[in-house]
């Protein structure tokens, strides 16, 4: 099949931009480090307030109270309301931030999809990123690359973490801001990353074609996925990443460089 050229470059972040190492060595282990700090020294914000009523809510709609790996429970009272109010209380705080930060490293250790969790994540590595404890680790290929296809075409990103999380890593990344050059951003509510449809939105989204986009990921179920949807595909094979047996038809890089 003859490709086009591309007028929208779309990327994965772990294992193509980004090292896979990147959020399992350093943005999860500085989350679970700095949960319980960070909800001692945000009582008063209610964003914060609202991720722990989402998150006590999650916590009582786990489906199976009975199983073996079951999670812990953040409080017994059936309305999440009062279990963010109790955030504030000074003799319930401490026990209900306990339980909080007991379920919070649950959903991570059961690597569980929560949108509450990702928010508290992003918030937490938000001020991690603003102090300097983090940066954003990219190979060595990216900035360049980037300044490459913005000159004639869009950047865009696709990951499950939230775009919050995304914009960070970019923002303070190795290589300075690169966010100047990234059009635009997509996550899991955009739709699952194995779902063509999500790739037809994505396309509709930065107004091209299906046909004119060329996502790059290591995952070959996510490139198929993209194909299914038109796009154009790249394999990104990195240090790192776990081996590939099959690409499954899909061209295999190992480097940006040599990328159009």
């Amino acid at each position: 099949m003859n490709e086009s050229a591309p007028q929208v470059y779309l990327l994965d972040v772990e294992g193509t931009v980004a090292p896979i190492s990147l959020v399992s060595d350093q943005l999860f282990p500085y989350a679970r480090a700095h949960f319980a700090r960070f909800l001692e020294r945000n009582e008063t914000n209610p964003s914060v307030t609202a991720d722990l009523t989402l998150l006590a809510q999650e916590n009582r709609a786990e489906a199976d109270p009975d199983a073996p790996h079951m999670a812990p429970v953040i409080s017994k009272k059936t309305n999440p309301v009062i279990l963010s109010e109790a955030f504030f209380s000074g003799v319930e705080g401490p026990a209900f931030r306990g339980a909080a930060l007991a379920y919070f490293l649950w959903l991570m250790d059961h690597d569980r999809k929560s949108t509450a969790l990702k928010s508290l994540q992003g918030k937490i590595w938000k001020a991690g990123f603003e102090s300097g404890d983090l940066k954003g680790t990219l190979f060595n290929d990216v900035s360049a690359a980037f300044k490459r296809w913005a000159a004639h075409a869009q950047v865009a990103i696709y990951s499950s973490g939230s775009i919050e999380a995304q914009r960070l890593v970019f923002r303070h990344s190795i290589f300075g801001d690169l966010t100047g050059l990234i059009t635009a951003y997509f996550d899991t509510r955009t739709g699952p990353k194995q779902a063509s449809a999500s790739y037809a939105a994505i396309a509709e989204a930065m107004k091209v074609e299906p046909g004119e986009v060329l996502f790059f990921s290591d995952v070959v179920r996510e490139l198929d996925a993209a194909r299914a949807a038109g796009c154009q595909t790249r394999l990104v094979v990195r240090e790192g990443n776990a081996p590939v047996e099959d690409a499954q038809g899909h061209r295999v890089i190992d480097t940006f460089v040599h990328e159009p």
